[in-house]
């Protein structure tokens, strides 16, 4: 058997892996400090394992793994967040504007730097 056969088989038997604690503990706690938190489901890819991304109410947000999407549902349920699936409604307008301050930010703050 060759290397690429062997890589091929690998790629058929991949399974999710089971939530690890400390990825959701670190969402509970994550959604537990913020307010009007959401939470939407990233497919799985060839590369990663399906994630999920938590956004409060300001656009700041957080990614981990989860598993699979049967995983997600039940972990947001059990938090009482609401759960959309990201390939179905998109990012939120309000992640998109955070991360555009965020860059915004970072650049007076090198230039702040770069002038000391």
């Amino acid at each position: 058997m060759g290397l690429f056969e062997r890589l091929r088989r690998k790629g058929r038997q991949r399974r999710a892996r089971p939530e690890r604690d400390q990825d959701t503990e670190h969402l509970r706690q994550w959604a537990a400090e913020r307010r009007g938190v959401e939470g939407f489901l990233e497919p799985p890819t060839q590369v990663t394992e399906a994630t999920i991304v938590f956004v409060a109410h300001d656009g700041e947000w957080t990614r981990r793994r989860i598993g699979d999407r049967e995983t997600a549902i039940r972990f947001t349920h059990r938090l009482g967040i609401p759960f959309y699936e990201v390939h179905k409604v998109g990012y939120p307008q309000r992640m998109r504007d955070y991360q555009r301050k965020q860059r915004v930010l970072r650049r007076r703050e090198y230039r702040r730097r770069l002038e000391e």
